[in-house]
């Protein structure tokens, strides 16, 4: 393996921390900008939905740009989004500044993921490719317990710093390691979305969609339920918050296993369903430490274990399509994570119960099952198919 996979790699660590960091302070932060819990969650909502929007549209403005120089001049950018944020004092430029660092790290991910598959030989590719999405997904679920030690330690503000720091290491070893890149060919905006007049896959999508929506409207908000429910001080919160962490890490190991036993389509189902029961059960394991640990392991163990059966699904269905319907699926994730911390933030400040957070977070996974459900009812069209690949390669 190519070791610029694994720069690449680490990349995708310091820029996926930024993203939910912020969800185990929330408290600290809407305390010390004086703002509701439930309006500092807008920190992730609004990060995840530009995010979202972001990465294919910067992707075709910036097409003709030589890739090395185009992913140092994002990571500079996302440097300064990072600056930004820790020296803002109010809670409208911390806003505006999630908005900047969304942005560019949405065409750096993207510019990771595109540049890994051109850097390394297509034999590799599939296991290259798993390294960076590793490197993603390590991020985002160890990130809260990593702000939570900072914030501990040092401040809520110091978390953005170290980021900094860590993206100069970056911007070091893209200049050091890496040719230039030329510029690939990247389809229009218009091109990419016309692939979604799949309805099978578009309800794949929505099925992505709904869970990340159902699973976030909860875990934006697990610092409160735990500070509530568990009467937890912030150095157990971090430690449960690592548990959670390396659970969902394993599951992603757990739903591939599945998946290959299983088939993909039968396990998206189970995973789905079994997914909904676990967080209706979350807060009545509450009741017993040993019990809670058990429910939120299994919880945090099928957050991730629905990707690889998910994305295997999208390759077998519309497999001449599968790179534009993969970059979509990542869209799709991003707007379930603005939804669900969306949802769970208005939840909050309407019921000021945190504990019946689960049950919305639940309902919602139950609208992905029934997504998903439709999906797999979906009969192939493999005529459709082969006139959007004479559409899309003109």
């Amino acid at each position: 393996m190519d070791f610029r996979v694994f720069l690449l790699a680490l990349v995708a660590v310091t820029v996926g921390l930024v993203e939910l960091v912020v969800g185990g302070v929330l408290p600290i932060i809407a305390k010390d900008l004086d703002v509701s819990i439930a309006t500092a969650g807008q920190l992730i909502t609004v990060f995840a939905l530009v995010f979202a929007i972001a990465g294919p549209v910067l992707l075709s403005l910036t097409a003709k740009i030589e890739r090395k120089k185009l992913f140092l001049i994002t990571l500079f950018i996302f440097f300064l989004g990072n600056i930004f944020t820790y020296f803002s004092p109010t809670f409208g430029l911390i806003m505006a500044a999630r908005v900047l660092t969304a942005a560019s790290a949405a065409l750096i991910i993207v510019l990771a993921l595109t540049i890994t598959s051109r850097i390394v030989h297509p034999s590799q590719r599939a296991k290259a490719l798993g390294y960076i999405i590793m490197g993603i997904s390590s991020s985002l679920v160890l990130g809260v317990p990593l702000g939570i030690v900072i914030t501990n330690l040092f401040g809520w503000r110091t978390i953005f710093l170290g980021i900094a720091i860590l993206t100069i290491g970056s911007m070091i070893m893209i200049t050091r390691y890496f040719e230039k890149i030329p510029a690939g060919e990247v389809q229009p905006i218009l091109k990419q979305l016309k692939a979604l007049t799949n309805k099978k896959i578009l309800f794949a999508h929505f099925a992505t969609m709904f869970m990340l929506a159902g699973h976030y409207s909860v875990y934006a908000y697990f610092t409160p339920f735990l500070e509530t429910t568990m009467n937890l001080e912030a150095s157990w919160i971090s430690v449960f918050y690592f548990i959670f962490g390396l659970a969902a890490v394993a599951g992603g190991a757990l739903g591939g296993g599945l998946a290959t036993r299983l088939g993909s389509k039968k396990s998206i189902l189970i995973i789905l369903g079994a997914f909904s029961l676990s967080l209706f059960a979350l807060p009545y394991s509450t009741f017993a430490m040993p019990v809670f640990i058990i429910v939120m392991m299994i919880w945090g163990a099928l957050s991730w274990a629905l990707a690889p059966a998910q994305q295997d699904y999208i390759v077998q269905t519309d497999p001449v399509m599968s790179d534009v319907h993969q970059s979509l699926n990542n869209s799709a994730l991003q707007v379930g994570i603005a939804l669900g911390s969306g949802i769970g933030g208005i939840a909050y400040s309407q019921t000021g119960n945190v504990a019946s957070m689960p049950t919305f977070g639940g309902i919602i996974v139950i609208i992905a099952f029934i997504c998903a459900f439709i999906s797999l009812s979906i009969k192939k069209d493999s005529k459709k198919q082969s006139q959007m690949k004479s559409e899309f390669v003109q």
